[in-house]
């Protein structure tokens, strides 16, 4: 009924990653209660990056959720899928890693940029004062229907 991998090397894999607009990203305290939140990110190298951006937040962002949980427990996981009606073309890839924050550099300026890029909306925003996650995927297990791998090889 599925398929499922370790690493992202299939090709459909690293297409979505590099595509999607969107991932779910699990950050954890020391005491272990989970946190999932939306986030816009780019792939780039062996690293995922997404910004701490201003849309409007209740708090600065060294007071967040993810950013304090992060700091406390590096440990993090990211889901990035394709969900559609046809249940035969579902697919998704799930990345555990470690997380740090950038907020300053060479580095810090060249995920912006590449963010700026994928993203428009972030064109206007000063991400500059803001924070960069930054997560090293450490294991990565892929999944998509066999219905999907079997229409491929006809």
């Amino acid at each position: 009924m599925h398929q499922r991998n370790k690493g992202h090397s299939a090709s459909w894999a690293g297409k979505l990653l590099r595509e999607s607009r969107i991932g779910h990203l699990a950050t954890c305290n020391l005491s272990l209660k989970p946190h999932v939140i939306p986030i816009c990110f780019v792939f780039h190298g062996h690293a995922i990056y997404s910004s701490i951006d201003e849309k409007p937040k209740r708090k600065k962002p060294s007071d967040l959720r993810r950013t304090i949980n992060i700091e406390a427990n590096p440990n993090v996981s990211m889901i990035i899928d394709h969900y559609e009606e046809n249940w035969w073309k579902l697919k998704f890839i799930i990345i555990q890693g470690k997380a740090k924050l950038i907020w300053s550099g060479e580095e810090h300026q060249q995920a912006i940029n590449r963010l700026k890029r994928k993203y428009p909306q972030y064109r206007s925003m000063n991400l500059q004062s803001r924070p960069i996650i930054k997560i090293i995927p450490r294991r990565t297990v892929t999944w998509r229907s066999n219905k999907l791998v079997e229409k491929e090889r006809k």
